[in-house]
């Protein structure tokens, strides 16, 4: 039998363990929406006020455009970027105590680029990092994986023509490296080893409009990352694409069910709460659809819990807090419904125009406007603005978190805001 001093060590060890996890947690932002893909923190003392000359920790000039979200992992921040217009893609690493750039590696330095929208960069999709090694895609024009010293451990290239430039971001599950890569001549979703970069399983979309395939509608091309959904000791990859959004066994590619709409450009990370899963049509006259999770085949119908056609956004992913969705519509509109009836609480007008996902930490739901503009507010059946703050700058990036600090990049800049070391 255990002594109770032994016991008492015992206790203590995994208390230290628990307070451990959740220092990781709270510092790491190894996704473009978070530790969980949610867009929430666990990091305390987030600034609440800040101004372009005050609150601001270090700030750094970066090299080229891109509008990847800053990403966190022991104490290194990631960023790829364009440069020469996007001739030359490549990967940042920086050191986040200081702001000193530690790595600019040239990814792809012969890059030969295309035509791309006047609100995208040819480093748009956020990296994600998986211990000591960091995946980054480039949409076409390719994907690599680095280790944490920037050395280039593998590249692939994956072919299909997005119209507007590259979009969704990476996500990993166990060993695999999965992405969707619709573009207007070819739509599917793939997994790659995460060991050497080879093509483990592609799984064509099957559910699109045929007129968008004879030019007599939009073309089905889509700019979302993909989510997961861990129910029940399984996992479902939840995808969306051009006129739908489908599950898939994420080990196999193997199809489990879709539900259709009518819809192209996806741009927004679907986003699950309980057994619902919210995504939006996009473009042209978004409808955001809550759809029931666990069904089989087509679940068009009997997968319909909720919908709503008024502030939808095109670009911001849904925010969840407690049993309530945040939406924030790209011309300023902020909405909270709740989750589980889609029963409106509030809308509020913020003004501006949005891109970014709105995130939640340390108790307050941060949003951030094109034009440099962060609007704070308490999430709640009513509107509470707590804040407004303002930064010089082109924002179209998600902020990342880090510690007591937000991650916020510009047109030119990433800053680190909030004074505590």
């Amino acid at each position: 039998m255990r002594s109770p001093l032994t016991c008492l060590i015992v206790f203590f060890l995994l208390q230290s363990l628990g307070n451990t996890e959740e220092v990781r947690t709270a510092e790491d932002w190894p996704d473009f929406r978070g530790p969980q893909a949610n867009g929430h923190s666990a990091a305390k003392n987030i600034p609440l006020r800040w101004s372009n000359d005050e609150g601001i920790r270090w700030r750094i000039p970066l090299p080229g455009l891109g509008w990847s979200t800053p990403i966190v992992s022991q104490g290194t921040i990631w960023l790829t970027t364009s440069l020469d217009e996007g001739k030359s893609l490549h990967a940042l690493a920086i050191d986040s105590g200081s702001g000193k750039i530690l790595h600019d590696i040239a990814i792809f330095p012969n890059n030969e680029p295309k035509e791309i929208h006047d609100k995208n960069s040819h480093a748009s999709p956020s990296a994600v990092v998986d211990g000591d090694h960091v995946y980054l895609h480039f949409g076409t024009y390719g994907t690599a994986c680095v280790d944490a010293t920037g050395n280039v451990i593998w590249r692939q290239k994956l072919d299909y023509e997005p119209q507007h430039g590259p979009g969704g971001s990476p996500i990993i599950f166990e060993d695999l490296l999965i992405l969707n890569c619709d573009g207007t001549d070819s739509q599917f979703v793939t997994a790659l080893d995460k060991q050497n970069g080879e093509i483990r399983w592609k799984t064509l979309r099957a559910h699109a409009d045929p007129g968008r395939l004879d030019g007599s509608k939009s073309p089905p091309m889509a700019f979302s990352t993909p989510v997961l959904w861990h129910h029940q000791g399984t996992t479902q990859l939840i995808s969306s694409g051009a006129d739908h959004v489908a599950g898939y066994d994420p080990r196999t590619g193997e199809e489990l069910w879709w539900s259709q709409y009518d819809g192209y450009s996806i741009v927004l990370r679907p986003t699950i709460h309980e057994d619902i899963v919210f995504v939006s049509s996009c473009y042209n006259d978004p409808i955001l659809y809550a759809v029931r999770l666990g069904g089989q085949g087509d679940v068009t119908q009997s997968g319909k819990v909720w919908t709503l056609e008024k502030a939808v956004p095109h670009s911001p992913s849904p925010l969840i807090v407690g049993q309530e969705i945040y939406l924030v519509s790209d011309n300023g509109i902020a909405t909270c419904l709740d989750a589980k009836s889609g029963q409106q609480h509030w809308q509020h007008r913020l003004g501006g125009n949005y891109s970014a996902s709105p995130i939640y930490a340390d108790g307050r739901i941060y949003v951030l406007s094109e034009g440099g503009e962060t609007t704070v507010f308490q999430p709640g059946l009513e509107y509470l603005e707590l804040a407004k703050n303002s930064v010089t700058g082109r924002t179209l990036a998600s902020f990342g978190v880090h510690e007591s600090s937000l991650l916020l990049r510009t047109d030119t800049e990433l800053l680190r805001i909030g004074t505590a070391p």
